[in-house]
């Protein structure tokens, strides 16, 4: 069986499906025969995005209110069928350091790249579960297995993706739901505007991280790392070296600066205004 024979009709909701990983991951998977839906808090964009591709289904979608995610994902059963993949994408990345950042943004942060996923995977596994059948893919980031100054709350929020999907997957073992958790490093999208990858590492295409999950829903497993390069230097980093070298050769790639005194402020002005509102 093929790539696009195991897509092929299946019924795939993306949270964050307006624009960047999402949007690119909803494009992928359409042009295999899947039927696409997508939410984004932006509705403006996401009908922009849904309409432009000829999705099946678009509309706005509050990850962090239970009605509104509740309200979105039976209405796409209702339009498309029962749920098969649901990929809890939806995710921001204010950086600074810790010591600036406004209490409402370390929430909305925790709100969105935390609890949005803990939400969705809840309502999911609802669906998912009494058929014995399904798909949770969590986005994830390679953040959640190092840490980069000027992105503590981001770091701590994809550290808990990476342990909530992992442990799903032993709780329902068995089930018949797959879990999955996608770690991006930097990748070019409105999220990593104004910021440069360190020294010796590119960063990703978004079409890359979509290839990624579409070789996970064809062929599911626990984990994929894309860049590849990136995946294997934090694993090697962060597990095998001692953690004094660790973050000395992490200093030297410029990690430490990267997300602070290197972002070019006034190109990512724009994500920070938008991902900051109330």
């Amino acid at each position: 069986m093929t790539k696009a024979d195991r897509i092929r009709d299946k019924v795939v909701v993306i949270t964050g499906g307006a624009r960047g990983i999402g949007l690119a991951t909803a494009t992928a998977l359409h042009a295999l025969g899947a039927k696409i839906a997508i939410g984004d808090i932006d509705e403006a964009t996401v009908k922009e995005s849904g309409t432009a591709r000829d999705f099946e289904f678009y509309g706005k979608l509050d990850v962090t209110d239970l009605a509104s995610f509740t309200a979105f994902l039976d209405e796409v059963e209702r339009t498309l069928g029962p749920i098969d993949v649901l990929i809890n994408n939806a995710g921001i990345m204010p950086t600074g350091r810790l010591i600036d950042e406004p209490d409402k943004v370390t929430r909305r942060i925790l709100d969105i790249n935390v609890y949005g996923v803990i939400i969705g995977s809840k309502l999911g596994l609802a669906r998912m579960l009494p058929r014995k059948r399904g798909h949770l893919i969590n986005i994830a980031s390679l953040a959640g297995e190092t840490h980069i100054p000027g992105l503590a709350t981001y770091n701590a929020s994809k550290h808990a993706v990476l342990g909530f999907t992992d442990t799903l997957r032993e709780e329902y073992r068995g089930s018949g739901v797959h879990f999955s958790s996608v770690l991006p490093t930097l990748t070019n999208t409105d999220l990593g505007s104004g910021v440069s990858a360190p020294k010796l590492l590119r960063a990703a295409e978004p079409e890359e991280i979509a290839a990624a999950i579409v070789k996970l829903i064809a062929s599911p497993r626990s984990k994929a790392r894309i860049t590849a390069a990136a995946g294997f230097t934090a694993q090697f980093m962060n597990r095998l070296l001692p953690v004094a070298v660790a973050d000395a050769i992490g200093r030297a790639l410029g990690s430490g600066t990267t997300f602070l005194d290197d972002v070019d402020s006034e190109r990512r002005k724009a994500y920070e205004e938008r991902v900051r509102q109330d």
